[in-house]
């Protein structure tokens, strides 16, 4: 039996200054939802750095892609169902 996809992952790579920022953001966004952050390394897997490559950071949300370059925030707090701070 394999385990399931985390729910959060970001698809990022070395070097990128969007990654980080878009890692930072997703954390704080998982964190108030009780989730982890999968960090994957795009270029560590070929296909990966084929499909995502020009487009890190790439946010997946249960294996399906959620947003890339900077985190929808108001969208991703909506999809896991946080409510918007005050």
């Amino acid at each position: 039996m394999t385990e399931p996809a985390p729910r959060l992952q970001l698809l990022s790579r070395e070097g990128c200054h969007l990654c980080v920022i878009a890692a930072e953001t997703l954390t704080r966004i998982a964190g108030e939802a009780g989730l982890g952050v999968s960090l994957v390394d795009v270029d560590s897997d070929p296909e990966l750095r084929i499909e995502y490559g020009d487009r890190v950071p790439v946010v997946l949300l249960d294996g399906r892609e959620h947003s890339h370059f900077t985190v929808d925030v108001p969208r991703l707090r909506r999809d896991l169902g946080i409510p918007a701070p005050h």
